[in-house]
């Protein structure tokens, strides 16, 4: 720009105008003990003497070697494999799939709920990385994002610029003007079609719709953007200002309106409901998957059995993390957790293809628990059916996005040719799923995409 002059910034070039931290993040990422780049292209490593929870089965495989070539495995057998590769002795250790939580939000875990909307969003963003970070440290190597910004995050995951889990992003949450998602003040009253945007709209966080045209135009827009899926809130939620859990927001045919727009992409919409009638009207428009669930009735698990619609659901068994809320999202927080029970009871009747996710919001001390939230399902299903769930399965519901999968390839399995997300267990947790709480302890080794990013057996190592 004719007139400014750049100053000189001690130690920092500039090139084309781009400054070039690449060195720094390379340092940041030493420092998180996160190792990616110093792998070759070609690399290989191979894991002998391990116990195999594939992801399928209840029962450990007998002892077995798995050769990982680049990002996918490319061997498993009982025999010994000879390979040029990095040696990992498990020890009769058992290595399994990463972990995948199926409803989680990026960009809206550690933020305060005032931060996340009023907050500036270049922190906001250092913050999420810091925590994808620790989210990919805990064993979750993917996540469905289930709104928010979080595309760029994204982006600089699969670039290798942070360390963090494979995130499948639905972009801005869909909603109606005072539903669940609509954070606007009452001061911003009245909406103009067209008019300005909200500060949550300009960020990426939810998008207002009251139209089908409205929502067919946000739904293409998170499409353009890279969303795998799609998300609305078909009725109330509990960090909503406006929406009682019991309405019901969006018509038939604006949710069908979504259905299409995504349909025309090859994937699917996903809705927050809780409600039978949110449910029922859902379903009848098209809708592939539910997430929540918490207050429906036997009618509507049945019909969801019937018509084959997901469950994507959250063990919430307590008010952890309620103190970030107001005194009527608290009230409304103990209305879902009442209801817990009553959701996996119906799933497990109906055999409802179900999901595992957490929706931590606001709060690093519940993200550390995540793996604990895993661990609670053991209220209702065993240790094998629980780490099923948190990887083949919920592997299953990450497909249904088709063509928009951003990762093509198997996840949440140990199978030859599957994508090499795994991580050695120090113990076995199929005998003590509790094992998973403390990931820092015992995940001795975390791979994603065939990468290590963790390994307290580096010592041991040998080619």
């Amino acid at each position: 720009m004719s007139g400014v002059r750049i100053p000189n910034m001690s130690g920092v070039r500039i090139k084309s105008g781009i400054v070039r931290i690449s060195a720094l993040l390379a340092a940041i990422g030493v420092s998180l003990g996160v190792f990616p780049a110093a792998q070759a292209q070609d690399s290989a490593f191979l894991f002998q003497n391990v116990r195999i929870f594939d992801g399928n089965n209840s029962t450990l495989s007998a002892p077995s070697n798995v050769l990982v070539r680049n990002n996918k495995i490319e061997t498993i057998s009982t025999s010994a494999i000879t390979a040029d590769a990095q040696v990992i002795n498990g020890r009769e250790r058992v290595l399994m799939p990463g972990l995948i939580d199926a409803h989680w939000h990026a960009m809206l875990v550690r933020p305060t709920p005032a931060a996340a909307i009023a907050g500036d969003v270049g922190y906001n963003n250092l913050l999420a990385a810091a925590e994808a970070t620790d989210t990919l440290m805990r064993g979750f190597t993917t996540v469905r994002d289930m709104g928010g910004p979080a595309f760029g995050l994204k982006r600089a995951i699969d670039d290798g610029l942070v360390a963090g889990p494979r995130i499948y992003p639905s972009g801005a949450v869909i909603t109606i003007t005072g539903g669940h998602g609509d954070f606007r003040q009452l001061s911003d009253l009245p909406r103009t079609i067209g008019g300005m945007l909200s500060r949550m709209e300009k960020i990426g966080g939810s998008m207002i719709a009251d139209s089908p045209d409205e929502v067919r135009v946000r739904a293409r827009e998170q499409l353009m953007q890279g969303a795998s899926q799609v998300k609305l809130t078909a009725g109330g939620g509990v960090a909503s200002p406006f929406s009682p859990l019991d309405v019901s927001t969006f018509t038939e045919p604006e949710l069908r309106a979504a259905v299409d727009a995504a349909a025309n992409w090859g994937t699917y919409v996903a809705v927050h409901a809780y409600t039978p009638v949110a449910i029922q009207r859902s379903i009848a428009a098209g809708v592939k998957c539910i997430e929540h669930g918490h207050l429906m009735d036997d009618a509507t698990a049945r019909l969801m059995a019937e018509k084959g619609i997901w469950l994507s659901t959250q063990p919430f068994l307590d008010l952890a993390g309620a103190s970030a809320l107001g005194p009527a999202e608290q009230e409304k927080m103990r209305q879902v957790v009442s209801g817990t029970e009553r959701v996996y009871a119906l799933a497990r009747k109906y055999r409802i293809k179900t999901a595992f996710g957490t929706d931590v919001l606001f709060s690093k001390a519940l993200a550390d628990r995540q793996g604990t939230m895993l661990a609670d399902l053991t209220r209702w299903y065993t240790a094998a059916e629980a780490l099923t769930m948190a990887t083949s399965t919920n592997a299953e519901l990450l497909s249904l996005s088709g063509p928009r999968n951003p990762y093509p390839g198997k996840l949440g399995v140990v199978q030859e040719g599957a994508l090499a997300d795994l991580l050695l267990v120090d113990g076995n947790p199929i005998d003590n799923i509790k094992l998973i709480e403390d990931p820092a302890k015992n995940f001795l080794v975390i791979m994603k995409n065939g990468k290590i990013y963790k390994n307290l057996l580096a010592g041991e190592m040998k080619k």
